[in-house]
């Protein structure tokens, strides 16, 4: 007797077992690719274009954009500048710009310069003013051409570059304090600095580290490039190696005496650290990660800045990686003056004074911990004070609350004072601001 259970039917004298196994190994490759073109996530479709017609440009620059996928609405910009010899293209490839773009969803601008050496013009009269022509211009063309065509937050403009483009970001704070809100520079020189006037695009002296002014003399520069600005001023962050041979070290110190000075806030840090074994830390002005000025000294570290993390050091200063929540309104449309006013009272004789100071909270919530800046004029240094602390003794001083004084109510004052020596020149300080914000006189 045969067992059926052990006979396979046949077809065409071919086991159809057989035949079904060939028909699976067929169709199974065709419906794995089936389901896995399905399953896929798109490919991304942002990429670097090049933008033309953006503006006025009077140097002929280039401009390429960075747009995510993700991008927020009412995005911010971050404006990317390159070192000498590079352009806008190989400053978003060899950076981590965009990749943070992606992250959080801001757009970011690369210009790219056109003369010969590919560095920026930071040293002719016309780029050193506002709207005086060159480079600025064609850059600040970019940003408005973005604001218009993607409804970018003018509160959220920002600027950061590496040498050539680092120059470029201090002189452009100083040119369109209205238009940037915050700034990073990797080994930079200060806003000026690089000048000439017989149409060299190098200055020696400069980049060897040679040019060494007082903090009034580099914030002077700053604010004779836009005269009539009287609002808030970009917050800074300064990156330099101890070991750059190209724009020395000693630029390090000279941008931090120039931004200290344009803020009003002490040379003497209120925050140090090292968040990394080569890296000290210092804030200004205050001790949070959006202080006014920053800036990151790199132990060893040549012209080559900046390195793995370093952008994401920078976004998280202008807070785009919403860790911390931006310390002020930015530029935009001036503050008027008005919620602060000072009053300055002085008794002078030839060789000292005595200053009273009634400082008074003009606006509609209080105040809770303050900072008063002012730049007193040269000659006079603080001998001893009363009702606040004072640092430094002479040249932009910040007066800082003590305990019983620390929270000023809306229409509440304050009457703090110090003494002085001078050498003849008794004049009070020329502007006064509380906790960063301009305040009004008399």
């Amino acid at each position: 007797m045969t067992d059926r259970s052990l006979h396979v039917p046949t077809t065409a004298g071919r086991p159809l077992r057989a035949l079904l196994t060939v028909l699976v190994a067929a169709v199974l490759p065709l419906l794995s690719a089936l389901l896995v073109a399905v399953a896929a996530p798109p490919a991304s479709a942002a990429s670097l274009t090049e933008v033309t017609a953006f503006g006025s440009n009077p140097s002929n620059l280039r401009m390429h954009l960075y747009v995510p996928d993700s991008v927020r609405e009412r995005p911010a910009v971050l404006v990317a500048v390159h070192y000498c010899t590079g352009s806008g293209p190989a400053f978003h490839s060899g950076t981590e710009f965009a990749s943070l773009a992606d992250r959080y969803g801001f757009i970011v601008v690369y210009p790219s310069a056109t003369r010969s050496g590919n560095c920026f013009d930071v040293s002719s009269p016309q780029a050193l003013r506002r709207d005086g022509g060159s480079d600025p211009v064609g850059i600040r063309s970019m940003v408005a051409h973005v604001q218009q065509r993607y409804g970018a937050d003018p509160g959220r403009i920002f600027v950061t570059g590496a040498s050539s483009g680092a120059m470029m970001t201090n002189v452009l704070l100083g040119n369109y304090p209205d238009v940037f809100r915050a700034g990073a520079a990797f080994m930079g020189v200060p806003h000026s600095c690089f000048a000439t006037t017989d149409g060299s695009g190098w200055n020696s002296a400069c980049a060897n580290g040679a040019v060494d002014r007082t903090p009034q003399e580099w914030g002077a520069l700053v604010r004779a490039a836009y005269p009539g600005h009287t609002g808030p001023r970009p917050r800074m962050q300064i990156w330099h190696g101890t070991e750059d041979s190209t724009l020395r070290y000693p630029n390090f110190a000279e941008q931090i005496d120039q931004w200290t000075d344009v803020h009003g806030v002490s040379r003497t840090p209120a925050y140090t650290d090292r968040p990394q074994p080569d890296r000290t830390r210092t804030r200004y002005g205050a001790t949070g990660s959006q202080a006014p000025v920053e800036a990151i000294s790199v132990q060893g570290e040549g012209h080559t800045l900046p390195t793995g993390g370093m952008a994401a050091g920078a976004v998280t200063f202008f807070g785009l990686d919403g860790t911390t929540p931006p310390p002020d309104p930015g530029p935009g449309p001036d503050p008027a003056p008005g919620t602060c006013r000072v009053g300055w009272t002085t008794s002078a004789w030839n060789t000292g004074l005595t200053a009273t100071v009634t400082l008074t909270n003009t606006g509609t919530a209080p105040v809770s911990g303050w900072a008063l800046s002012f730049t007193l004029p040269a000659g006079q240094t603080i001998t001893s004070g009363w009702g606040a602390s004072y640092s430094p003794s002479s040249g932009a001083v910040t007066a800082r609350n003590v305990a019983y004084n620390g929270t000023l109510a809306a229409g509440a004052s304050t009457q703090i004072g110090l003494q002085a020596s001078h050498t003849g020149n008794t004049a009070k300080p020329a502007s006064f601001t509380l906790n960063g914000a301009a305040c009004s006189t008399g």
